[in-house]
């Protein structure tokens, strides 16, 4: 039985899913590397809401930490 035709995630170009394709999902090692370089130079990221908690967190550099409500 053949396996599935799946686009290359980098190129684009058809490639078979299937055991015998090491390097699934993408069509060569050459697309391969170059997907885990992109994640290496962080090029890809998961976004996160903005939250009041990240800003209120972390005091500025220089001013000391100050109490939180839920601290007291």
């Amino acid at each position: 039985m053949k396996g599935r035709l799946v686009a290359c995630p980098q190129c684009g170009r058809n490639v078979v899913w299937d055991a015998a394709n090491r390097y699934r999902p993408f069509c060569s090692e050459r697309c391969r590397l170059i997907d885990l370089g992109a994640w290496a130079n962080e090029n890809y990221r998961i976004p996160a809401p903005d939250s009041k908690d990240d800003f209120e967190s972390a005091p500025e550099p220089g001013e000391p930490p100050t109490a939180r409500n839920d601290e007291r």
